[in-house]
């Protein structure tokens, strides 16, 4: 069973949670909790009806969701919210309303969490994945949709788009197909960065973020949140000893009422003044008299490096002659802390609330860019990296998340971290980055 300490604060988050990790108490605490109110991908139902068919197809064409069946979807006083059901009698129930109801007959997938008490009574998580989903899904030849805490029918407009939809097309590619960036230039055209590093993912947006302009509130919070994660410390360590103090991410630069530009930037007296910047940027869709509910929010997380260009000009000349070079330990140190902020309970939040989403809607990062100024094999240094005779270059590259490892666990985090290095090392063409990376994490776990 994995550690439940990295969900601690996570909202309660069961939509992503394994079988295993779905209980009774993670339910009753998702319950107790007076925000987690039904919303745009969460709703509690009492007991079996045929509404909440209409929910599962709602959820289905638009984002998907969760549904847990007994509990009161009102927080009464003096009344136990959480009642629980029949769970097999129940069970039975929505799968011969998915069956007669739905067009075409679909189902979602069913977990059945038992009461502790011996009643044998639970409550059924129902999962709509609106992935798998057959869209659109229609009840009495209408489109439900979801709307924040209710559904509606969708209008022509959405229809039509759910209708021209790919057979299995992803709803939201979340967390993937983040832009490639690009390196900034000077007037003559060279680049004026050592690499540029980006992550990233991709939103549904709420009704009210639909609409709305950012909350200059809200920003401001999640700069906070962004500087009390482990970004800051993870610049520091790319930093190398390139500077001493730090702007903190705050607003600056290309700032417009659905555009939150945070930027965080490393301090030095040398002709590189800013050895070490990272930028968040949110992007709200902009939408002109469109009711679809398919609108898609960005967030993305560059990291810019210049502190092989610092090094050169204080004249700190290191490493065989050839100029600074990056340890490998500060890059992992630096892509798991990119990683471990993308994930942070209090930065996924601050997200969501932004977007007017719940939290459990905040993808994970499955995709990170690394675009450099030269050959990569160029910018590592190791005395165990050796290089593939005729093995050719790499500047940069693509690197996947594997979608199955939830990047909250720590050891996930580092499995997935440790893949990217040694991606890393292959595509540079050298040797040596798996047992480089495995003597950092032992020489890490007797330190601990």
């Amino acid at each position: 069973m994995r550690p439940l300490v990295e969900y601690e604060g996570m909202n309660n988050s069961l939509f992503a949670a394994s079988a295993v990790d779905l209980t009774i108490e993670r339910i009753r605490a998702l319950a107790a909790r007076p925000d987690q109110v039904e919303s745009l991908t969460l709703e509690y139902k009492s007991e079996y009806s045929s509404s909440l068919v209409t929910t599962i197809a709602a959820m289905a064409n638009t984002y998907g969701g969760m549904i847990l069946v007994g509990i009161n979807d009102k927080d009464e006083p003096g009344t136990e919210r959480v009642v629980g059901v029949d769970a097999q009698e129940t069970i039975d129930q929505i799968v011969s309303g998915c069956s007669t109801i739905l067009d075409p007959p679909w189902e979602p997938a069913f977990f059945n969490v038992p009461f502790d008490d011996g009643s044998g009574r639970s409550v059924v998580v129902i999962r709509v994945d609106a992935n798998v989903a057959p869209r659109p899904l229609l009840v009495k030849l209408k489109a439900p949709i979801r709307l924040s805490g209710r559904n509606a029918t969708a209008d022509r407009a959405r229809l039509l788009q759910l209708a021209r939809e790919e057979p299995s097309a992803g709803v939201l590619p979340m967390g993937q197909n983040v832009m490639s960036p690009n390196l900034d230039r000077d007037v003559e055209g060279n680049p004026t960065a050592d690499f540029i590093l980006r992550t990233g993912i991709n939103l549904p947006m709420g009704e009210a973020g639909a609409w709305r302009p950012l909350s200059e509130r809200a920003v401001a919070a999640l700069a906070q949140a962004l500087n009390n994660s482990a970004f800051p410390g993870a610049l520091q360590t790319l930093g190398h000893g390139a500077f001493s103090s730090a702007t903190g991410f705050r607003q600056h630069g290309h700032n417009r009422s659905r555009t939150a530009r945070l930027v965080y930037q490393a301090i030095s007296r040398s002709p590189v003044p800013h050895p070490v910047e990272a930028v968040v940027t949110i992007g709200l869709p902009e939408i002109h008299g469109s009711s679809s509910t398919a609108a898609t929010a960005r967030v993305t997380i560059d990291v810019i490096s210049r502190v092989r260009r610092y090094a050169d000009s204080v004249e700190n000349k290191v490493v065989d002659g050839k100029g600074f070079r990056y340890p490998v330990p500060n890059l992992l140190y630096l892509f798991e802390g990119m990683l471990k902020t993308a994930v942070d309970p209090k930065v996924v939040a601050e997200i969501a609330r932004i977007t007017d989403i719940d939290p459990a809607l905040v993808a994970q990062p499955r995709e990170l860019h690394l675009v450099a100024d030269r050959q990569v094999k160029e910018l590592l240094y190791s005395d165990v990296l050796q290089e593939i005779p005729g093995a050719g270059a790499s500047a940069g590259g693509v690197f996947r998340a594997n979608p199955a490892l939830d990047l909250r666990v720590a050891a996930e985090r580092q499995e997935q971290v440790d893949d990217w290095l040694r991606q890393l090392g292959l595509d540079a063409g050298l040797t040596g980055m798996e047992a480089l990376v495995e003597e950092y994490r032992a020489k890490a776990a007797l330190n601990v």
